[in-house]
């Protein structure tokens, strides 16, 4: 059978593959003795908190369980604003609120509202895979611009002016990023979205991580700057409900319409259970449940990063919000007589049973050298993985 040009040019996500293997490695004899440890989807160790499963309970036995309008139900916009005025102090009218299937449904909404078939979209090298791919799926051309540590690699305002050309639309960027963890300055960002109105242009914007901020510096929305913005965010990360599927898009009021009928005819409308329940994400405990699930990150994180560099990973630039570490791992490939950092993963999964990600699905200009360690993992866990990778250390 015949497939589509569109989906011949997505790619695996290769960190599923790697997931994939690391799961099958985790059924074996061997894995009985020293069970595989998964440093590599980045999904919260921890689940939806109590009050919000039990409001999914209530949901289901209530009967709430049908059809919502397609832009999700108008009490949890209104919450979502609410959020954005105690949290951010940016006032986000509930009006210009999309809720969604999930942030992926909510990222490739807009790139169908936004990307003519042969528009260029900038984003960072490196980046989360699948951002490049709803620019694909869209018939637009992801045009990735390599990035520095001294840039924290991100975009910058002069990178962006250097790469614009008359094809290209707007910037898509994440700020906390995957596979990074580092965050746009917001003086930076500002620059940024200048540059791209001053060409009539889009900027999107990746904030799914944006609660999981570490640094005063950074965790502010780019929202505040003015109704041109568009955020993408989720329930999956901060609030811990990755299987819930429910995210939320932010933009200007013009587009929502644009957006609702696409959610319409793609989606029909977000789960409505996951919906109800997520009201409870908003409430005092709920909330201050979450601020001790972030300061544990930061906990992870910063007993993490330096065993790692203690053990011959290099990780050019602390992350700053999420939950990854972005490791140049140089220093293993010329021990072990590796060519790359996708073999190195599969060899140190097989030595050690640690998994995780390669540099591969990330981008092109360092991938090959890098690899992602998710810390969405307990203490426990990130202990025995380095006194593990350390028993074979360069």
């Amino acid at each position: 059978m015949k497939i589509s040009k569109r989906a011949a040019h997505i790619e695996p996500f290769y960190v599923m593959e790697v997931a994939k293997a690391a799961t099958q490695l985790a059924a074996t004899e061997a894995a009985r003795a020293k069970p595989v440890i998964h440093l590599t989807i980045g999904e919260p160790d921890f689940t939806a908190p109590p009050l919000v499963q039990e409001a999914a309970i209530r949901a289901v036995r209530a009967g709430v369980t049908q059809y919502t309008p397609a832009i999700g139900i108008e009490p949890l916009r209104e919450r979502i604003s609410n959020w954005y005025r105690e949290r951010f102090g940016v006032d986000v009218p509930a009006r210009r609120i999309v809720v969604t299937a999930g942030a992926s449904a909510a990222l490739q909404l807009a790139c169908m509202a936004l990307i003519e078939p042969g528009d260029e979209v900038l984003m960072p090298d490196p980046c989360y895979p699948c951002n490049r791919h709803f620019v694909i799926g869209a018939e637009g051309i992801p045009v990735l611009v390599p990035t520095t540590a001294g840039e924290r690699y991100q975009l910058s305002a002069e990178k962006v002016r250097a790469s614009w050309s008359e094809k290209t639309r707007g910037v898509l960027l994440a700020s906390p990023s995957n596979p990074t963890g580092t965050s746009i300055h917001p003086a930076e960002l500002r620059r940024i979205h200048d540059a791209v109105q001053a060409n009539g242009g889009f900027t999107l914007l990746d904030e799914i991580y944006l609660g999981l901020s570490h640094d005063s510096d950074f965790g502010q929305t780019a929202l505040a700057f003015d109704d041109n913005v568009i955020s993408i965010n989720s329930f999956s990360k901060y609030f811990c409900m990755t299987g819930w599927r429910l995210g939320w898009i932010v933009a200007p009021e013009s587009l929502v319409p644009v957006l609702e009928r696409l959610a319409q005819n793609f989606f029909l409308c977000p789960s409505a259970v996951s919906q109800h329940a997520a009201f409870a994400c908003f409430e005092p405990e709920s909330l201050a449940e979450y601020e001790r699930r972030r300061a544990e990150f930061k906990a992870r994180r910063d007993w993490f990063i330096p065993a790692l560099q203690e053990i011959g990973f290099n990780v050019p630039v602390v992350p700053d919000g999420a939950f990854y570490a972005w490791a140049d791992c140089s220093a293993w490939l010329e021990a072990w007589d590796l060519s790359s950092s996708w073999d190195f993963a599969f060899e140190a999964m097989k030595r050690t049973h640690v998994a995780m990600s390669p540099g591969r699905d990330f981008g092109n200009a360092d991938a090959a050298r890098f690899v992602r360690f998710s810390t969405a993992n307990s203490m426990e866990n990130l202990q025995e993985a380095v006194e593990r990778l350390a028993a074979f250390r360069p």
